[in-house]
């Protein structure tokens, strides 16, 4: 067999996915035959540590985590030559889903029930100390019975951190993200308001970024602060949505962290809470409808 064919122990069954210098692997370990995700990454020149850096911090945060939400991180392995590391190999739970962004729920009892998932994870997260620091539709899995995976802990950290260069996406990044302030749960509560956003009016957030050069931005087109508004309500953009889910939105993506819901245990209240109220309507709960039919 090939060195194109397997990594280490483990035998390529099918390339799933790839990412900043990564490439993900469906895998199965020669010795137990057990099937695998496996996320490698390959230094090739000096520059790529930091990529090296990142994948080992993602299994320093994974290897806390026991929640059926988060996609379990198994085993890190350090690929050497001549006592160098050549590549790393980070072996995972191997999830058979859809990205939330291509597995969207198709009514609101089903978003809220979603929601809490995610929330119900990165509550547990935060117990153990970590922010995920960039929740996205993307970053979540969604499995054929409903069960959401909170994948890529490529940029989660523990609280209080303080990044030396800016990461986030925009559109979910939180304005401390962007400005380089200290990563605490309150920017899980955002990220996870922007993705709840997308989800139900299929718009992202702006962000504001410093302007480009500043902080090590990566990100052209900045928005200044000043410029930045407050979305418009979700129930506003579609009355469908309940104006309680609308508010908890809304509450989530305050500029100031202080506004926010006090922990994500708030949040996963009152999604419980929202749960409720839609679960027991007086009328079935609406369908979610297309692009066309949640804008003004």
């Amino acid at each position: 067999m090939s060195s194109a064919q397997q990594i280490g122990n483990y035998r390529i069954l099918a390339k799933i996915g790839e990412g900043a210098e990564s490439h993900l692997y469906a895998v199965q370990d020669m010795k137990t035959k057990q099937v695998w995700a496996l996320k490698h990454v390959i230094r090739e020149e000096d520059k790529d540590l930091r990529f090296i850096e990142q994948v080992e911090s993602e299994y320093e945060a994974g290897s806390k985590f026991d929640h059926p939400a988060l996609r379990s991180v198994v085993k890190l392995i350090r690929h050497r030559k001549m006592f160098k590391i050549q590549s790393v190999s980070l072996i995972m739970e191997l999830v058979d889903a859809l990205t939330l962004d291509n597995s969207l729920p198709s009514n609101y009892v089903d978003a809220v029930k979603l929601f809490r998932q995610v929330a119900e994870g990165l509550l547990h997260m935060h117990g153990r100390g970590y922010v995920h620091a960039d929740i996205k539709p993307t970053n979540i899995l969604v499995t054929e019975d409903k069960s959401v995976k909170i994948i890529d802990l490529g940029q989660a950290c523990l609280i209080g951190t303080v990044k030396k260069r800016i990461q986030g996406t925009p559109g979910y990044m939180a304005p401390e993200q962007a400005h380089r302030q200290a990563i605490t749960p309150k920017t899980d509560v955002y990220n996870f308001g922007a993705m709840m956003y997308w989800v139900l009016v299929r718009e992202v957030i702006p962000t504001a970024l410093p302007p480009k050069g500043e902080g090590e931005s990566l990100y052209s087109g900045a928005i200044a602060a000043e410029d930045i508004k407050p979305p418009v309500p979700p129930h506003e953009k579609n009355p469908r949505i309940h104006p309680l889910l609308s508010r908890q939105i809304m509450d989530c993506v305050q500029l100031d962290p202080e506004d926010r819901p006090a922990s994500m245990e708030v949040v996963v209240n009152r999604l419980e809470l929202i749960q409720d109220v839609l679960e027991n309507p007086s009328e079935p709960a609406p369908e979610i409808v297309g692009d066309e039919d949640t804008r003004e």
